[in-house]
């Protein structure tokens, strides 16, 4: 599924623990890489996706497990990955975690000198926003793994971790730490910290993240994973659409296309970025394809103001995509001069635009928020392809249609992540416990946007 060059992983069996899970993407790549996961979800429904598509799951709280099962988990695991709720850090929120940024920083500073637990917790309860604190939990649970008894007191050989660009004031400082201090059994990584954009590995899609990558000191420092596709410039496309209104020759969409793509490629090595169109136009699986081209009109910095909603093309990436892409509107081109509403995209067109396979098997409620948090499965390719030192993934790596689970798989899934083979238990979270922190749906797209 792979490119053909043999695996040259810096580990021998790589096993991914994935917090705050989602429904799947860090692990659907993991699948593209025959890496096994275990991921770790509190949302229910996302749950339920994870379940559909054959996905080990733990239906329950990150920072609960940490507390209370952390030695239940599979000794084996050894990369830690996550993306923590980014609300309070997303520029488009209220703020509270960029506000706490420094605040943060200080419990980073105890985390790795030892303080303990309980006196962090108590601390911890006075932050404004309670999500703030999860930002923490990749580096909690990297130190627990020094104190498990039931993985020998092994580190983590690998860190991933990924978020909204407002963090990485965040994710460099958890460098310095990890580099510089140490864990607090003296356990040191090399670390390699940026922001980076999907659409230059191929998704899709614009929409910017900041990653980290640490490799325990002695396998090797990381690098980030080198891009396959050239970066998509708004402002080049927006020109060459001008100059095709104003050209009396009256240059093809296709003319502006190419122009647009190639403008400042210095290296003729990349690919151009993947657009909408391209994605979608070809029936595969259950997915009939969009040949017809068309406009999508997005809310983005829109302030209910229709004129100023955003508007792509089928020839360029799709605006990031989040828990809003089911409302964004779709016109067709019937021909230069008719132009109609079509339909909107589908939960399957919306989890192509953000690279999972045709067919992922959305379930439960809120499916367009599941697909809007998700990481990009082919971009998480790059990035554990990057931290193991594996082949880089091919851009179609993620274009077969995906093989639903069983529902006897599903039902076991579901007994070892629910307690139960067809409902939860009262194990799983209860989400009325964290209603308050969480903020309303308009608010979740709005953020996770950025």
């Amino acid at each position: 599924m792979t490119s053909a060059a043999p695996h040259q992983s810096v580990l021998d069996k790589p096993f991914v623990l994935d917090l705050f899970a989602g429904p799947g993407g860090l692990d659907v790549a993991g699948h593209a890489l025959d890496i096994p996961s275990l991921g770790i979800e509190w949302d229910r429904s996302a749950c339920l996706t994870r379940y559909a598509a054959g996905l080990d799951t733990l239906h329950a709280d990150v920072s609960a497990v940490r507390r209370e099962a952390f030695e239940s988990l599979p000794p084996e695991i050894n990369i830690l990955a996550g993306g923590p709720p980014c609300q309070t850090y997303s520029v488009a929120g209220k703020g509270a975690g960029r506000k706490a940024l420094e605040e943060v920083k200080g419990y980073i500073e105890r985390l790795m000198a030892g303080d303990s637990d309980d006196d962090i917790d108590a601390d911890l309860e006075q932050l404004t926003d309670p999500r703030t604190a999860l930002v923490l939990e990749p580096l909690r649970y990297a130190i627990q793994a020094t104190r498990s008894a039931n993985r020998g007191r092994r580190p983590y050989d690998v860190i991933v971790l990924e978020q909204v660009p407002a963090v990485v004031a965040l994710w460099n400082h958890y460098a310095k730490v990890l580099q510089e201090t140490g864990l607090p059994d003296g356990t040191k990584y090399e670390v390699v910290v940026d922001v980076l954009d999907t659409e230059t590995y191929g998704v899709p899609q614009t929409r910017s993240r900041a990653v980290l990558i640490a490799r325990r000191r002695g396998l090797g420092r990381p690098v980030l994973p080198p891009p396959t596709h050239r970066a998509y410039e708004a402002k080049a496309w927006n020109r060459r659409a001008a100059e095709a209104a104003n050209d009396v020759r009256q240059p093809t969409l296709d003319d502006q296309d190419t122009d647009a793509r190639t403008e400042g490629a210095d290296d003729t090595r990349l690919h151009p970025w993947r657009s909408m169109g391209e994605v979608l136009a070809d029936p595969v699986g259950s997915h009939p394809g969009r040949r017809t081209p068309f406009l999508v009109r997005s809310n983005y910095g829109s302030s209910g103001v229709p004129g100023r909603r955003g508007v792509r093309t089928d020839r360029q990436p799709a605006a990031t995509v989040t828990g809003r892409i089911s409302r964004f509107v779709v016109f067709e081109h019937l021909d230069e001069h008719v132009v109609r509403e079509g339909a909107r995209f589908s939960m399957n067109e919306a989890g192509m635009l953000q690279s999972f396979p045709p067919d992922y098997p959305w379930s439960g409620t809120a499916q367009a928020q599941q697909v809007g948090n998700a990481v990009p499965p082919l971009f998480g390719a790059h990035l554990l392809s990057a931290a193991l030192g594996l082949p880089v993934p091919h851009a179609d790596v993620l274009r077969r249609p995906w093989q639903p689970a069983t529902k006897e798989v599903q039902a076991k899934l579901r007994s070892h992540g629910c307690g139960a083979a067809d409902a939860c238990t009262a194990r799983c979270p209860n989400p009325a416990d964290q209603a308050p922190a969480r903020p309303s749906a308009d608010a979740r797209e709005k953020s996770s946007a950025e």
